[in-house]
């Protein structure tokens, strides 16, 4: 096994590794298609790829790896930094090396990437022409009550903005379209769809990111990775003698974080459970936040369970005791 450690750019990216006889060896790669290729064919058959997660930068060079079925593991920076101790220095081949270094002390940590699947990719990009759309219609909606105070107004100006955001939203209502279009369209992505927006509080948009980033409930493929990744579970707080509050991790989705709150809210107002649960740890003197923040944590644990049962949310459903369950076997047992 050969690990080949690698830092991603834009233009190029820079490979570390070790020959046969141990010695260390570096090269430079055009990040093209045909650069790519005739690297990849070069490796040896048990090659093991590392590389540093740097977002669009590596995605044709894992769809490349996985065509061949070469292994590639993604990595934050983050944690290759605070693997290694202490480290002076930075330059791309340095970085390379660094990574290398970490993907041989840490392979058993490795977790091989495996390139989505047209449709979720499909659903990537309008999804997120579709969030740039509506940054610049909110960023134009916010500006109007600056304008509107002006003495003097300007007629040509506020034609231009009112075509602008009328073309803003005709264009968001298409992108709506073709996601649902698109969703629907495939089997898999259309019976999760339609569960996960059976849950009371879940929209189509909430229920559209859920499978983008969950890949579909396959990636994250538990509710208690969803509510990591989302950032609504908190970790313990403690070291010794000191027993801290429990907190979430900064390092989560915020979009998606910020999408289940506003689930939250509207789960809150329009599902009796939740309400009720609101305002009985209102009257235990927690705070609002703490408390949306469990309740984003009850939509996922929701989802994830209609989601593998393939069964649609019943607002009128009575879980069962599951000690009932060992009762009855012990009964059996006895007769």
């Amino acid at each position: 096994m050969q690990v080949y450690g690698i830092d991603l750019s834009k233009e190029k990216f820079d490979v570390n590794f070790k020959d046969l006889d141990g010695k260390e060896k570096r090269q430079q790669v055009k990040n093209k298609v045909v650069s790519i290729s005739k690297f990849l064919h070069t490796l040896p058959c048990e090659a093991v790829l590392v590389a540093e997660h740097t977002g669009a930068y590596g995605d044709l060079l894992v769809y490349l790896s996985n065509q061949l079925n070469i292994n590639i593991a993604l990595v934050s920076g983050y944690t290759i930094k605070h693997s290694l101790g202490l480290v002076k220095g930075k330059s791309d081949p340095i970085d390379a090396r660094r990574i290398r270094e970490y993907g041989e002390r840490f392979f058993d940590k490795l977790k091989f990437k495996v390139y989505d699947d047209e449709t979720i990719v499909e659903l990537k990009t309008l999804y997120s022409l579709r969030a740039q759309l509506v940054k610049a219609r909110k960023s134009l909606r916010t500006g109007e009550h600056g304008r509107s105070q002006v003495p003097m107004q300007s007629i040509a100006a506020n034609k231009h903005i009112k075509n602008s955001l009328l073309a803003l939203d005709n264009e968001i209502d298409s992108l709506d379209d073709e996601i649902e279009h698109l969703i629907k369209a495939n089997k898999a992505t259309r019976e999760n769809y339609e569960l996960t927006i059976s849950v009371i509080g879940i929209g189509p948009v909430i229920g559209t990111d859920l499978i983008i980033k969950t890949g579909n409930f396959q990636i994250i493929d538990t509710a208690k990775k969803a509510s990591s990744y989302a950032g609504v579970c908190p970790f313990s707080n403690t070291s010794g003698k000191m027993v801290g509050k429990s907190k979430t991790s900064p390092f989560a989705d915020k979009k998606l974080k910020s999408l289940l709150y506003m689930g939250a809210k509207s789960a809150v107002k329009h599902n009796q459970e939740y309400r009720l649960y609101y305002q009985k740890k209102k009257l235990e003197g927690k705070p609002h936040y703490l408390i949306m923040n469990n309740v984003s944590n009850k939509i996922l644990r929701t989802i994830y369970s209609v989601v593998k049962s393939k069964k649609p949310y019943r607002q009128d459903f009575i879980c069962r005791d599951p000690r009932e369950k060992n009762i009855n076997s012990s009964h059996e047992k006895v007769a």
